[in-house]
């Protein structure tokens, strides 16, 4: 990450300067800055609570996003950059940093319209763009005012009547309030009975999720998921009551590969199912492994605990004994589930283990511990842990091109 800015150093040096002549402007400096950065979210309809598509709506937040970006909090981000290179890396530059700090420092002042850019154009209701197909639970959802709801399963079928080639998917819950995550994972025909409920949606392939701060799924193109006909879509939903009684009907958008597909894209997980967290234990380790019986391209790593979870590394360990550090999440937040897309495919030979290891903060330091003198198990809800290094891939020698073209 860098040099980090301290807060009342980096404002006091700039404080000075940018109320003088040549302070960034929001239509030049700032406006670009978060049209790239920030509007995916801070816009209408979508998780964020207020809106950044104009200057009327973001000046009453100037002094808040100072605030948040010095301390980068915001854009949401905890991967340690001294390891790996993401994609979809968010945060933002030293640079960027300095131009919305002194523009704060300034006023805040507009500049000049002729020099505002074009806003990024949405589709409303959609990140990903206008879908191809789009499906949903098939019924309204009642979600009690209080109470625990178990995890409740939707099963709603494509009728496909071919393989379809899915390169973006993007889940939008329909009533955020109360939707705490959605996991959509394709059931093929024929699945049978032990593809049914919580421990099927571990066997099935994942599709695409939802969770704060997860992104939709948008592959490279010549990359996609496959959905073969007569699949049905299942539908993970974990609600979580607030105090008021609410209706959700959840949805799926897919859109379809535009060009001939070469690899399919998959998925995969390292868990520990067995795992005991003592009471007040402050880093209760957790350990995890996965062996590739192949080579395989690693295009992408996410880490999955609940409220206790403290910190997540994954290391892969060569065959001639090399080790390397692939993602190390030092500061683990339940709050923002992140999905970390490696920026060039990584890979791992045949043999390479990928090890993950996890740490769980059961004391009552930690401030969204829900209690402190439980011991701690596997379980889906939020006041029991989880601890699985989710991770998606390639085979670097696939060529469906060939095979297709074959029959």
């Amino acid at each position: 990450m860098g040099k980090l800015y301290s807060g009342l150093g980096l404002l006091g040096i700039l404080t000075g300067s940018a109320l003088g002549a040549g302070a960034p402007a929001y239509t030049k400096d700032i406006a670009p800055i978060l049209f790239n950065r920030c509007t995916e979210c801070h816009r209408k309809g979508e998780a964020a609570p207020m809106t950044f598509m104009s200057y009327k709506e973001v000046r009453p937040w100037a002094k808040a996003i100072r605030e948040r970006i010095v301390t980068r909090t915001m854009p949401p981000w905890f991967a340690d950059p001294a390891h790996g290179s993401f994609s979809n890396d968010r945060r933002l530059s030293e640079e960027e940093i300095r131009l919305v700090t002194a523009w704060v420092n300034a006023g805040a002042p507009e500049g000049d319209p002729k020099q505002m850019p074009k806003a990024p154009e949405y589709v409303e209701g959609w990140t990903i763009g206008k879908p191809d197909v789009v499906f949903d639970l098939n019924q309204d959802v009642d979600v009690p005012a209080s109470g625990v709801v178990p995890y409740l399963y939707y099963t709603v079928p494509t009728n496909f009547t071919e393989d379809m080639w899915v390169q973006k998917a993007e889940v939008r819950p329909g009533n955020r309030a109360v939707v705490h995550h959605v996991i959509v994972s394709v059931e093929e025909p024929n699945a049978g009975a032990e593809s049914q409920g919580a421990r099927g949606q571990l066997r099935r392939q994942g599709l695409v999720g939802y969770a704060p701060g997860d992104q939709p799924m948008e592959l490279t193109p010549g990359m996609a998921k496959r959905v073969k006909a007569g699949s049905k879509l299942v539908f993970q939903m974990h609600y979580t009551p607030n105090g008021k009684a609410a209706t959700d009907r959840t949805r799926i958008g897919l859109i379809f590969s535009r060009e001939p597909v070469k690899q399919a894209h998959r998925g995969g997980m390292i868990a520990n199912f067995m795992f005991r967290i003592p009471p007040g234990a402050a880093s209760h380790e957790v350990k995890s492994s996965w062996t590739a019986k192949e080579d395989i391209l690693l295009t992408g790593l996410m880490p999955h605990m609940h409220v206790r979870g403290k910190d997540f590394l994954y290391t892969a360990v060569y065959p001639d004994g090399r080790t390397e550090v692939l993602l190390n999440v030092p500061r683990y937040d339940f709050n923002w589930q992140l999905n970390y897309q490696l920026a060039e495919p990584k890979l791992l030979p045949k043999g390479t283990r990928i090890d993950c290891v996890a740490h769980f903060d059961n004391s009552p330091n930690n401030k969204f511990n829900p209690d402190p003198a439980a011991e701690v198990r596997w379980g889906d809800q939020t006041w029991e842990e989880m601890m699985i290094g989710f991770f998606n891939y390639v085979l670097p020698d696939e060529n469906l091109l060939i095979s297709q073209a074959s029959r």
